[in-house]
């Protein structure tokens, strides 16, 4: 799939009562704008952008989009305002609030509220640097993830899957709280056709049902949410699952994670990350109180208030 290569919006640009201030993010399918409200509210907008389906250059605000695109881009067009409207109804202190979403430029926006902060990626190739065995301790990895599954069954009860989940799409506000964002893979996949849209998936981070777009559900999520607990225990991805298929080592990597993390926490990193989806957790729930099996009282009370200082000081010097 043809990453971003389309110039993003002039900055000053007003449009639909918001004016661009600057470019943030870049993605395949989309272009991330800082900007501001008629209130000066600091405000973020995500642009329906997809590389591979649309041509935009300098200094024009509409893409173009050959024919043979066309039908592509309309359906991938009615997905991110769908899912934008749905999100939109979703109140929850782990998930990136939806202020408002609207059509302009023959393409859809998504107006964001303004996260202070660092991806979940950033700190662990932060605390890699610093030692690499075990980056992320097991109690911080509990904080982090219980949330997001808190997050993430919200989600799913809107019948919403993310398809995307990965340390990147994780942030860390100041203070330390997770939230799950970026939903640009998300789809409703109880009516839609998948067939018909083009891959979107992270090696390493993607089950291997995603890679024929079959029986999809919460459990391919929950492979994702493995993998991620995954590279904050190791620093690095998971072996890719259509790899796995073909010559599976992810034993030798839970080996290399024994002392360092409880046999709790990697059987169910382990059982996250099945192959078969009918051998993985069928519910986020069901994950989420094996996780929270994992934990002593001890480090409930301690980790989080270590990992928030840890936080500040690193952020502090950057």
């Amino acid at each position: 799939m043809a990453g971003q290569t389309n110039a993003p919006l002039p900055e000053g640009l007003e449009i639909c009562g918001y004016r661009i201030v600057k470019k943030i993010a870049v993605g395949g399918f989309s272009i991330v704008y800082q900007a501001k409200d008629e209130k000066d509210n600091i405000v973020a907008i995500k642009e329906y952008l997809p590389g591979g389906l649309a041509r935009r250059p300098e200094g024009e605000h509409r893409p173009y989009v050959a024919p043979e695109h066309t039908e592509l881009y309309r359906i991938g067009l009615k997905y991110f305002f769908d899912e934008g409207r749905v999100l939109a109804s979703i109140h929850h202190p782990n998930i990136v609030s939806v202020l408002n979403f609207f059509r302009a430029n023959e393409t859809v926006y998504m107006v964001m509220a303004y996260e202070e902060g660092h991806s979940l990626h950033d700190y662990i190739e932060q605390q890699r640097k610093k030692r690499s065995r075990a980056p992320v301790s097991e109690a911080v990895i509990r904080q982090i993830f219980i949330q997001i599954m808190d997050a993430l069954r919200e989600v799913h009860a809107k019948k919403i899957l993310h398809l995307d989940l990965k340390p990147a799409n994780i942030y860390l506000r100041n203070d330390g709280t997770p939230i799950l964002l970026d939903f640009g893979a998300a789809r409703r996949t109880l009516q839609a056709d998948l067939s018909q849209l083009h891959p979107m998936y992270t090696p390493g981070f993607a089950a291997p049902e995603l890679h024929t777009k079959k029986d999809l559900g919460p459990w391919t999520d929950i492979y994702s949410l493995g993998a991620a607990m995954f590279n904050c225990m190791t620093g690095f991805a998971p072996q890719a699952a259509n790899e796995r298929k073909k010559s599976d080592h992810m034993e030798e990597n839970y080996r290399s994670c024994m002392g360092a993390y409880s046999s709790l926490m990697l059987q169910l990193t382990r059982w996250s990350l099945m192959l078969d989806p009918l051998q993985r957790p069928q519910s986020v729930f069901n994950l989420q109180n094996a996780l929270r099996q994992t934990h002593s009282h001890k480090q409930t009370i301690h980790a989080p208030h270590k990992f928030l200082s840890q936080l500040k000081r690193w952020m502090g010097s950057e």
